[in-house]
């Protein structure tokens, strides 16, 4: 099995970009076989999570034990036709925007600074694909898998998961779509997790600790009050802000950057947020973020950090979360992270593995030559292993080949779509 993941590593950065499939990395890869790798991605028992705790200790090797390191969580969306796809439905696609046919992945990212890369992955499988046993047993989901989890839940289980490997991170940082669920925040602080999360423009806050409490009865009649209430007021973060003076905003370097050091205006409060349940309020930090060149742009955020943390600290860990797209970016772009062309359960995950691994590489390298080329880039080194490393030799027969194998394919996948007589006229 080595030698067609040595192959599968090679073709993620040889193959042509968004043509990263097992069919071109054939095509490229010196003694690769496409049915090889098919068999190795699909069939072959390795354990993808072991592969993906040993990137994740290795990144924490180069970027974990610091102050500023941090768990960054965030989902990516794959498009897919069909209905096959393990975990395919129509759902929010963040990569495209909208609603559409797609797959869903939850990750984790290590930062530092500037530097970061994805340490971990879950699926997200739709209710409907776990109520539907004969569609899981198809694409090869494991039993325990089959239980329908949220995309906070799998969030949750990788920052659990990664403390117990031994990943060494300062906090866990998060967009609006995990930080606007309670239970999440929640979850986080009663795991002993510092969190810096963006909430969205709707979050309810109150400005001063509502101490919850039961109201005493009024008369005779009537049961005996028995539910908590607030003995203060919420207000949404976006009315709050509206009503701030414009003193009130602080500019704070968050970052340098390519155009110069970045600058943003920040508001920052501590804040109380109450679920209606507890029996106690939380007191947080709220920070509102807004750039200086377009000042209709605002974020909302909520850390449990110290509440002696400085308002410039709040606004360089909440700017920290950037870099996590950027590692989508350059997992699509030169790791082929999404050019799978695989169906099962088990396919998938071996995918993401050998692309978090390619992942690594890259980080180490840029870690490794940071003094001699400091901008070198993941594109970079893709261009240099293309250069340098092995290609297959091919001749005007193998292309030939090469493209009637492809028109075979195609007919095939046509055939089986259309089944009607004029279809042998492609022939």
């Amino acid at each position: 099995m080595i030698e067609p993941v040595g192959h599968y590593l090679r073709g993620l950065i040889q193959a042509d970009p968004n043509k990263k499939n097992m069919e071109r990395m054939e095509e490229r890869v010196p003694d690769a076989d496409e049915q090889q790798l098919q068999q190795m991605l699909t069939d072959s028992p390795w354990d993808h999570q072991a592969v993906i705790d040993q990137v994740a200790l290795a990144a924490d090797r180069w970027l974990g034990g610091h102050p500023n390191s941090c768990l960054l969580i965030d989902e990516s969306g794959f498009k897919k036709s069909g209905k096959h796809s393990v975990g395919v439905a129509r759902q929010w696609c963040g990569r495209l925007g909208k609603v559409d046919n797609c797959q869903v992945g939850v990750f984790a990212a290590l930062g530092r600074d500037r530097r970061v890369t994805l340490v971990d992955e879950r699926l997200y499988l739709p209710e409907k694909w776990c109520d539907d046993a004969p569609r899981c047993e198809q694409a090869g989901i494991p039993e325990e898998d089959r239980v329908f989890k949220t995309k906070v839940a799998l969030a949750l289980a990788m920052v659990a998961h990664q403390r117990r490997i031994g990943v060494r991170f300062s906090r866990v940082g998060a967009d609006g779509f995990y930080g606007n669920d309670p239970a999440f925040l929640r979850a986080l602080a009663a795991m002993g997790e510092v969190f810096v999360a963006d909430v969205h423009c709707n979050q309810l806050i109150f400005l001063e600790d509502p101490k919850p409490t039961v109201k005493q009865k009024k008369g005779q009649r009537g049961r005996t009050p028995t539910k908590l209430e607030a003995n203060a007021a919420a207000i949404r973060v976006d009315q709050w802000q509206a009503e701030q003076p414009a003193e009130a905003w602080q500019r704070v370097k968050v970052r340098d950057s390519t155009r110069g050091e970045l600058e943003v205006a920040v508001l920052h409060r501590r804040v109380w947020l109450w679920d209606n349940e507890e029996t106690a309020a939380h007191g947080w930090h709220l920070i509102v973020r807004r750039e200086i060149n377009a000042p209709e742009e605002i974020k909302y955020t909520l850390s449990n950090a110290p509440a002696e943390t400085p308002v410039k600290r709040l606004a360089e860990m909440q700017a920290q979360r950037y870099w996590v797209e950027r590692a989508f970016q350059d997992g699509k772009s030169e790791c082929g992270m999404a050019d799978y062309q695989v169906r099962k359960w088990s396919a998938w995950h071996h995918h993401m593995a050998l692309v978090l691994m390619a992942m690594l590489f890259m980080l180490e390298e840029r870690l490794r030559a940071a003094d001699v080329h400091p901008l070198l880039s993941c594109s970079d080194i893709e261009e240099l292993l293309k250069q340098f490393l092995p290609r297959r030799a091919v001749t005007q027969e193998d292309v030939l080949a090469q493209m009637e194998k492809r028109h075979k394919k195609r007919l095939a996948s046509i055939r089986a779509q259309y089944a009607k007589p004029g279809l042998a006229l492609l022939e």
